[in-house]
């Protein structure tokens, strides 16, 4: 009897200890649980910069949980299209669109084959569509098909090919602008995403081929309202004031002072080009020549018939003449006002000079910065440069070459006569890229569009700290070896041993 009540004593004991380490286990296990967000897989997004001139396609990527409803956006790719600006192709539209295979197939080999399908695409065509639109909206149309129907053979999503508004290209440059500068948000210490503290908003300046765009927020309301852009971005609301200058781009202002020369000259052959240098010839056809809503065309004229622009390298000559065609006049008594008669609050803040104004000046050594006597002195010097110097100096293709003196002392009449930077020379900046990231309208377009894109839900983990883990499983462990010894104990307990004992 004796044996008997000490073994049912301690298996109560084990019982009772088995009890207590299974309930302890229990506790750790729901309490002070912690749950982590898994990091989001990257999205991605391309965006068709279809210039007058060229095609590029920039890809962009961000994190699939996105800040204030606004996509934190890099750029992981950039592919420049073979040949010339699908406006180019208007008489043959669907090489328009064989034109960007070449890039789409690269798309293709970045992007994970999973998500091709979720990877939105989008072509913005600029100046160059804009003026075909004008000249032959059949053509127009035609092209925009084309290249639509070629991107739909992608497994991507595409989002449509259209044709931007000046306003938009000059906005969409401005996002990029101020983005870039961490202007709307950036990292901070303590590890999240924060609006700065006096943060400092940047203009930009745009010029393309065929058209140019200035952005900034004005120290003064908009006067006019289809000057004024209300972008919101990351929860925030911003005023721009914003305007594209058509047939005022690098390309169409060098053929409207072509068109402007031979008029002046009469019947003078050959016509003297005083931006160009001295020993440089250039032979053009009319129907070349006339060929841009942007000029005047005669009454009458053989598109056959040719005519020779000489070199003379008179650099003061060349700037009147670019004032001339610059119609500085309908601003002259206007105090907000830039050029061609077009209304402009005053600039005011710092401004990223990009696309065109940052080749020219990089290629004559005045970027990032420089003093607006340097400037003028650089172009000065360089305009005076025979034709045979340059090409001695420089490995440059003749077209490019041959624009520059032209192209610099434009510049200098935007900015100077028109936008006026006078007295804020000091606060432009010419820059092709900021932090491994093109200046332009594209990351602009894309950060605006991923306020469309979802984000996606959040991939949570739930789990504890280390040593929490450890005394999970010491318990769990010690009630397993209780629930043993029971076993053991009921298997070793003969009831018959007591009865055998009375």
């Amino acid at each position: 009897m004796k044996m008997s009540m000490v073994k049912q004593a301690a298996m109560a004991v084990v019982v009772v200890a088995m009890g207590c380490m299974a309930v302890i286990a229990l506790i750790l296990t729901l309490v002070q649980h912690h749950s982590v967000d898994l990091p989001h897989r990257m999205q991605y997004g391309m965006v068709f910069d279809a210039g007058s001139t060229h095609t590029s396609l920039y890809m962009y990527r961000w994190p699939g949980n996105k800040e204030n409803n606004t996509g934190v956006v890099s750029q992981m790719l950039v592919c420049d299209v073979d040949g010339n600006g699908i406006s180019s192709y208007a008489r043959d539209p669907p090489a328009a669109g064989l034109s960007l295979r070449k890039c789409l197939d690269s798309a293709l080999a970045v992007v994970p084959d999973n998500q091709l399908r979720e990877t939105p695409v989008y072509l913005g065509a600029t100046a160059g569509m804009r003026l075909l639109q004008l000249q032959n909206q059949t053509q127009s149309d035609q092209v925009l098909e084309q290249v639509t129907k070629v991107i739909q053979g992608y497994p991507f999503d595409f989002r449509g090919a259209r044709i931007l508004s000046g306003m938009e290209e000059g906005a969409y440059g401005w996002i990029t602008t101020n983005y870039l500068q961490e202007g709307f948000i950036k990292h901070g210490f303590e590890g999240g995403w924060v609006r700065p503290k006096g943060r400092k908003i940047w203009g930009a300046l745009d010029m393309g081929g065929s058209s140019t765009q200035i952005a900034f927020t004005p120290g003064q309301p908009v006067r006019d309202p289809a000057s004024a852009l209300g972008p919101k971005l990351y929860g925030y609301q911003y005023e721009v004031y914003t305007h594209s200058y058509l047939c005022y781009g690098k390309e169409q202002t060098m053929r409207q002072l072509q068109v402007h020369l031979l008029k002046m000259s009469g019947s003078t052959r050959p016509v003297n080009h005083p931006c160009y240098h001295l020993g440089d010839n250039l032979t053009l056809t009319l129907g070349d020549l006339y060929d841009s809503p942007c000029v005047v065309r005669p009454v009458t004229f053989d598109p056959a018939s040719v005519v020779t622009f000489t070199g003379t390298s008179e650099p003061l000559q060349c700037l009147n003449q670019i004032k001339n065609i610059t119609n500085l006049a309908a601003c002259s008594l206007a105090p907000d006002c830039g050029f061609n008669g077009v209304y402009q609050p005053p600039v005011i803040g710092n401004f990223f000079a990009f696309s065109a104004y940052y080749y020219t000046f990089d290629f004559l050594g005045l970027a990032p910065q420089s003093s607006l006597s340097q400037a003028t002195t650089t172009i000065d010097t360089f305009c005076k440069r025979t034709w045979n110097s340059l090409k001695k100096e420089y490995a440059v293709k003749d077209k490019y070459l041959r624009d520059y003196c032209a192209s610099a002392n434009y510049i200098m009449t935007v900015l100077l006569d028109g936008y006026k930077f006078n007295q804020t020379w000091g606060n432009i900046y010419f820059q092709r890229q900021v932090a491994d990231t093109d200046i332009g309208w594209t990351l602009g377009y894309m950060l605006n569009l991923t306020n469309l894109i979802p984000s996606e839900l959040p991939l949570v983990v739930t789990g504890v700290q280390r040593s929490q883990w450890a005394a999970e499983v010491f318990f769990i462990v010690f009630a397993v070896f209780l629930s043993l010894m029971v076993l053991v104990l009921l298997w070793l307990w003969n009831p018959q041993d007591g009865r055998g004992n009375k």
